[in-house]
This record gives structure tokens, sequence and C-alpha cells, in this order.
């Protein structure tokens, strides 16, 4: 009997003859490396982050291996490559590999030294900033996509202007009224935590302070529209120009003032989850609220976050040497490569590489955070890639 075109049934012994099932990772992995702009801009990155891992290491401390701080006025401008007046300088002052890799500023100071801890500067600003803005979006997001549905009520925002203004009264060194806005504000939210399954089936009539007034999804949506309202950078100036320079200050108001972006790739992601079956399943099975956020939601749409995550750390980078070059940024006696190149502004005839060699850099590593997120869209996203 010719067996040629019968089907041979599989049995137990024969499950490890079957191909190995594919990781996640080794499918991500696999569609990434094809786009050679992405693998390019990923090896940039993991360049600069040694170089800046490295920068501090040699920069920090009372008496680094490469100071940044220390003035040369004998040797003020000279250019990359340069050998020392070894004659003109105590030996203190002789830089530690015999040689200016990228010249001297105007007050002497080595650039190269100046370039590690701008960078240091740059990654630490970037992935704080980011973090904030993700987190704040990861948290606003999902609560518009999850409780989009849910209404605000009068009593919910009595409660937060009455929280709000105690917190005001107390900045504005009045205590007792401070006390009583806050303490009447918290009072409101407890009451109206335990009494909301009480009123739930009344009328809203009966109890104003369960009158809905808009829904959470509207809230939050309404919110980014504000915000994106704004110019981000000139509204980062408005505030870095009332506060004090810090480089703390810049990364919290840089992230404070750029989660828009985050929180509506959340909230598109969760509104499209939580009406897929195995949320349903969830809910059926009896798992909390927090449960399903927490296990099911987050790990689902995480992948449009990470994306928007690199992309803002490279435009972190490049608000904060903006925010330097105008003078609003880190203050002295930190290098940042925005204060750099404002620095050789004045000097660009006499010393370009003071204004070439910090503007190369944050080309170079802006372009790769870009083009790195840029692939990580591409290999994240299941519509643009192959299923195996």
């Amino acid at each position: 009997m010719n067996t040629d075109h019968k089907k041979i049934a599989r049995t137990p012994e024969d499950a490890h003859l079957q191909a190995p099932r594919k990781s996640i990772f080794f499918v991500f992995w696999h569609d990434f490396k094809k786009n050679t702009t992405a693998v390019a801009g990923m090896l940039i990155f993991l360049v600069f982050f040694v170089i800046a891992v490295t920068g501090v290491i040699l920069t920090i401390g009372t008496d680094p291996v490469l100071d940044p701080s220390l003035i040369r006025l004998q040797e003020k401008l000279r250019p990359p490559l340069s050998q020392p007046l070894v004659e003109d300088l105590s030996p203190d002052e002789i830089p530690k590999m015999g040689i200016y890799v990228l010249g001297t500023d105007e007050l002497g100071r080595d650039v190269f030294a100046r370039m590690l801890q701008g960078a240091w500067v740059s990654l630490t600003v970037g992935f704080v900033a980011v973090g904030i803005s993700v987190i704040i979006g990861i948290i606003l997001g999902g609560w518009a996509g999850y409780y989009g549905n849910h209404k605000i009520t009068l009593g919910h925002v009595l409660g937060v202007v009455s929280i709000v203004l105690g917190t005001v009264w107390l900045f504005r060194n009045q205590p007792f009224a401070g006390i009583l806005f806050f303490s009447a504000g918290v009072l409101l939210a407890g009451y109206i935590r335990k009494a909301r399954k009480k009123f739930m089936g009344i009328s809203s009539r009966k109890n104003l302070l369960f009158f809905p007034v808009l829904s959470m999804d509207a809230l939050v949506t309404g919110l980014i529209d504000i915000m994106l309202c704004f110019p981000s950078f000139f509204l980062i100036l408005t505030v870095v120009a009332i506060l004090p320079s810090s480089i703390y200050n810049i990364m919290i108001i840089i992230g404070l003032t750029s989660w828009m972006g985050t929180a509506r790739f959340v909230r598109a992601e969760f509104l499209a989850l939580r009406e897929m079956d195995f949320i349903t399943a969830s809910r059926a099975l009896g798992m909390s609220d927090r449960r399903i956020i927490f296990l099911h939601m987050i790990p689902n749409a995480v992948a449009p976050v990470l994306v928007s995550a690199t992309i803002g750390i490279a435009t972190a980078i490049l608000t904060e040497a903006g925010l330097s070059f105008l003078g609003f940024g880190v203050p002295p006696p930190h290098a940042t490569w925005g204060n750099i190149l404002s620095n050789g502004k004045n000097f660009l005839f006499d010393a370009p590489w003071l204004t070439f060699v910090p503007g190369i850099a944050i080309l170079i590593v802006v372009l790769a955070f870009n083009l790195f997120g840029e692939g990580l869209r591409d290999a994240l996203n299941p519509k643009l890639r192959e299923r195996l």
C-alpha cells in the first residue's frame, strides 16, 4: 500500500521531535536585528552608557583622575591633540594622559574631562526625567483607560480643592487655615469612599456629594489636551526661571512636562485590552482590579511605553542641552554638553572645537536614541512583523 500521502499520527514519544517554541525575546531580537540602523543606534547607546559611567568614575571626588574644573589660564584655547607646555605648569596641572585630547576652553580647562562629566549629567537627566514621565503617564493613562467610565462626583472635586487650598496655605506659612482645609479634604475623601456603596442606588439629588461632574476619562484627556496646548520648552523655561537652578529641578520639571505621550499610549492600549476575552475571564474568576491591571494589562501595554521612553530620553537630553545653552540648565561647577556649547559660541572662529565637539556629540546621541526607538517600535508592533 502506498503511504506517501498518508498522515502519520504523532505519539507522545514523538513530542520531543517537534520544533521548540521560540521565546518572545527570540522573536523580538530576530526582527530587531534586521533593522541595521536600529542596531547601530543601540550600539551607540551602549557606547554612550559606558563612556558616561567611565566619566563619572574618572571625574568624581576631591582628587579626580581627570579634573574638569581645573583652570590653566596659560593653556587656554589649546587645539585638540596638542601637547601641554610642561614648563609653565605645576605637576598637578599636567593632564594625566599627557595631551589635550579635545583641547582646552577659554579658562584652560580640559574639554575631554568636561565632556566626560557632561555625558553622565546628560544620561542622568535623560533617564530620571523619562522615569518620572513614564510613571505619571502609566498611572494617568491606565486610570483613564481602565476606569474611564467611572464618574467623578462633586464630593471628589470639593475634596481635591480643599486639599490643594490647604497645601497652599501651609506653604504660605498660615498653618491654622492650611491644616483646617487639608483635614477637611481628607475627611471628605474618606467619607465618600466609605459611603459610596451606601448611596450607590440613591439618586444624586438626595446627596449632592455624589452628583456626577465628569468621567475619569474626560478628566485625564482634558488634562492631556491642556498640557499639549502649552509649548513645553517655554513652559520649562518659565518654571526653571522661577525655581533655583539645580540638576534635580531640571529632572523633575522635564519629567512633569513630558508625560502626555506615554499617557495617551497607555490609555489607548488599556481601552483595547479591557474588552478582550482574557480580561473578561479574569473578572469572571473573581480577580481584583489591581491584579488584573498589574498581571495582565500593564505587561501587555508596555511595548509602546518602551518606545516612547526611548525616544523621550533623546528629547530630555536635547531639552537639557537647550536649557544649559541658554543659561537656565545645570549650574556650575557641573559641566554639561549644553553649557560647553554655550561657552564656545563666543570663540566660534578662534576655537571652533568648543562648538563642534559638544554639538556633534549631542547630534550623534540623540540620533542614536531615535533610531533605537524606531527599531523597538517596528519589532514590538505585531502588525509590522510576521508572527512565527
